[in-house]
């Protein structure tokens, strides 16, 4: 008997919508016989995991605080995906956009004026723009892989924010800690809900938002990755560069990581640490396809995987739940979600084989 997975001729529109909110649940079924097996209330565990993170005002803001560099970064990343460019590297020049800003905050922010956070924004897009093309002029010119070049670009700046923080910018007072100098105040995001630290940097991202969905459904270039998603022969039969899309693809992502990473020293960390972000660039992956490549999904999906990372920390405290707790569901949220679109566009087909056919065979 064989297992064979063939090809359906349309996959199910219904179920490809549908299949986000499958692995949902699917996750949530895993969470509950998890808390079964580790002695936990499974009531109580879902309430931490739920409700508790946002029963306030403030557990709102924080919400959206940690929902914004994911689906500002998702949405970037969509526009490469769209293509089949797949980003991996968003970590990275998340990673980057911290370090041109933060240069640009902590040598001119405490004499500077309102300048200052227009100019760290540009700086920060401008790092991303230029980590992002490394693997794309890699892919174009030498056909490079661009998940192992943009991923493996991740570390590298990993390693030298890591050297300037324990270095030439660590914090004189700070203890030996490793860390900056606080931000000047005209260098951080403006607070939009006294009691809170919901930021302005949301605005940023929900205008990215409607930027993203008016480039893949209302433009010219959101076509040609479309048809260069589809199809590689189709889009050079229509004239269609693929370096191009490649291009649109990569420096879209790292334009959205490199925002985001002002938003997030700029925001609520007010500094720069050795490790700027909690792993948004990575699990802005699983935010994109989550909210199927579509701006609506994206921010629904950054919702999502944003209250997972407070719950995480609410287990902590609530439940005596290690951190990794946050990103075991997510690896199973995103198995679930890979596993349904498998079955979307695959249907399985046991094979029997009978006597007759393996003597034939043999």
């Amino acid at each position: 008997m064989k297992i064979k997975l063939e090809r359906r001729a349309e996959p199910s529109r219904i179920m490809q919508y549908m299949s986000p909110l499958i692995a949902v649940g699917l996750t949530g079924v895993v969470g509950l016989c998890l808390f079964i097996g580790m002695g936990k209330n499974p009531a109580s565990a879902f309430y931490v995991f739920t409700v508790q993170p946002i029963e306030n005002l403030y557990g709102v803001g924080e919400l959206l605080i940690k929902a914004s560099p994911l689906i500002l970064i998702a949405l970037g990343l969509a526009i490469g995906f769209r293509a089949n460019v797949w980003n991996i590297g968003a970590e990275g020049q998340l990673t980057i956009g911290v370090i041109f800003s933060g240069a640009v905050a902590l040598h001119y922010g405490p004499q500077g004026g309102y300048w200052v956070l227009p100019a760290m924004l540009l700086a920060g897009a401008f790092g991303g723009i230029v980590w992002a093309a490394i693997p794309a002029f890699l892919r174009t010119r030498f056909n490079a892989n661009e998940i192992l070049t943009s991923l493996m670009l991740t570390y590298v700046a990993q390693l030298w924010l890591s050297y300037l923080i324990y270095g030439p910018w660590r914090d004189p007072a700070g203890f030996n800690f490793p860390q900056s100098e606080p931000l000047a105040p005209n260098a951080m995001l403006p607070i939009l809900i006294d009691g809170t630290r919901l930021n302005a940097g949301v605005l940023i991202t929900l205008a990215a938002a409607v930027l993203t969905w008016f480039i893949l459904k209302r433009s010219f270039v959101g076509y040609q990755l479309q048809v260069s998603g589809l199809s590689e022969a189709a889009a050079r039969y229509a004239g269609f560069k693929s370096s191009r899309a490649v291009w649109i693809g990569m420096l879209a992502g790292g334009v959205a990581a490199g925002v985001a990473g002002v938003g997030e020293i700029a925001g609520p960390l007010g500094q720069l640490f050795p490790t700027a972000s909690p792993g948004y660039g990575f699990a802005a992956i699983i935010v994109a396809f989550l909210g199927r490549l579509q701006p609506v999904g994206i921010v629904l999906g950054g919702l999502l995987i944003s209250l997972l990372y407070l719950s995480g920390e609410a287990a902590q405290m609530s439940l005596n739940l290690p951190s990794a707790i946050t990103g075991l569901f997510q690896g199973v949220l995103l198995f679930f979600l890979l596993g349904a679109d498998v079955l979307i566009t695959y249907r399985v087909r046991v094979i029997s084989e009978t006597p007759v056919l393996k003597k034939v065979a043999a």
